[in-house]
């Protein structure tokens, strides 16, 4: 379950597009953030290039990825290349019969933007490769999990949604702003398509490809109904004047009470018999030259600091933020889902701190002055969690907020969590 969003220029208060994504997995699935730097590739000594499942044919050469993802695989949730490409996917519930373990929606993703250097490009490369080696293979953790895939792509000029079911898809052109949640949205008013697709719309005026493949059980208890409403509705109602701070509220919504599951919001909390939970959380603004990401890093962006990162890797920041940065954040994440710790108070330092930290790169001037707060806001977060986390790290968790049910999930999900941390950290 995820939340994507895009506002092109025309809509934003500053002129600026902004790219948005919310990703929703199993709690306990450490999400990682990683730079991978530009590649050339001896195509005789490296012909493929092995993916989550299967291998493909590489290229000779791959742009430079700053990717956000499940540790385990290979693929992204969302990302952004070194020409400002972003993408991010959305599991989607078709009619299509489930075939043998293909490339997952996340490695199409990847592929794509090490592949790409505008929005169209990335679409046409994800078709290209659905076409030669289809889509499949269990997306779960820790259990089984299937699905199709959407995307939203986007470029800073330009972006495109892309919606597909097995082989067949459609895509066309964003105007203003669009969001997607894991339902198919395009009907007949698509731009491109897969060629049987197009046939059986000159065929059949009246075809609507989100009714011919969607499954309506998954897609009715995913709630993406709702959860796109959400996004749509607080983008409507600011038309003009959407700026980060309107994307960090809609990506931090909720549908539902705190201390409770809520499946139907764009900030999702599990601890329900089904839905799952915000992993990470990222906003990537376009700027001449200067792109920002603000970055969770952690899951619960409702709870979490937004961190800063440029488009090109700042010396003195980390490649990559691995498995040890999610667990910190996720343990004292779990101490304020249990009530151990004060969230409220947390959350207005954390607001402080994002208020100051989103002044100061408006001033900024140039792009020194952009990495020196990068740096800043990355250590001052890291402050901030050390000031919560350290007085319990030795302290046991006990869950006493919400239902019964809430709190066994909790307790029972934690008392796992650590039980891996403990097997990672052997391994390591």
């Amino acid at each position: 379950m995820c939340d994507t969003l895009v506002c092109l220029p025309s809509v934003t208060k500053n002129g600026r597009m902004i790219f948005a994504k919310n990703s929703d997995r199993s709690p306990n699935e450490p999400h990682i953030v990683e730079r991978i730097p530009a590649m050339d590739h001896d195509l005789e000594k490296e012909p493929e290039v092995q993916c989550t499942y299967i291998k493909v044919k590489q290229v000779e050469h791959t742009y430079a990825v700053t990717l956000f993802k499940p540790s385990w695989i290979w693929g992204a949730e969302m990302g952004f290349n070194e020409y400002g490409v972003n993408i991010g996917n959305e599991a989607v519930f078709t009619k299509v019969k489930r075939g043998k373990a293909a490339l997952i929606g996340m490695d199409l993703l990847r592929l794509s933007l090490e592949r790409s250097k505008t929005a169209y490009e990335a679409m046409i490369c994800i078709t290209k490769l659905l076409a030669e080696y289809g889509q499949g293979g269990n997306c779960g953790y820790q259990k089984e999990f299937y699905y199709d895939n959407s995307y939203l792509i986007a470029d800073g000029k330009e972006a495109y949604v892309l919606e597909t079911a097995g082989k067949y898809w459609v895509a066309k052109e964003v105007k203003g702003y669009y969001a997607i949640s894991n339902a198919l949205t395009i009907d007949n008013d698509f731009d491109f398509a897969h060629p049987e697709i197009l046939v059986e719309k000159m065929n059949n005026p009246k075809f609507s490809f989100r009714k011919k493949f969607s499954e309506p059980v998954f897609t009715f208890f995913a709630k993406a109904k709702k959860r796109r409403s959400c996004s749509i509705d607080t983008l409507q109602a600011h038309l003009g004047e959407i700026t980060i701070e309107t994307i960090m509220t809609i990506l931090r919504s909720h549908q539902t009470t705190e201390n409770r599951a809520s499946v139907g919001s764009v900030c999702m909390h599990a601890g329900g018999p089904i839905g799952d939970h915000t992993t990470g959380s990222y906003i990537y603004e376009y700027r001449d030259g200067s792109d920002i990401c603000y970055f969770t890093g952690a899951s619960l962006p409702c709870i979490s600091m937004y961190k800063p990162l440029l488009k090109d890797h700042v010396e003195d920041e980390p490649t990559n933020l691995g498995i040890s940065y999610w667990a910190k954040r996720e343990l004292l994440l779990r101490y304020f889902l249990s009530g151990q710790a004060d969230r409220a108070l947390f959350v207005a330092e954390r607001e402080e701190l994002e208020k100051t930290m989103l002044y100061d790169i408006s001033k900024a001037q140039s792009i020194a002055e952009l990495k020196t707060l990068v740096v800043l806001y990355g250590e001052k977060e890291e402050e901030l969690i050390n000031k919560y986390l350290q007085p319990l790290e030795a302290t046991e968790y006990h869950f006493s907020l919400g239902s019964s049910y809430y709190r066994k999930y909790w307790t029972k999900m934690t008392k796992r969590l650590i039980d891996d941390l403990k097997i990672i950290n052997k391994g390591l």
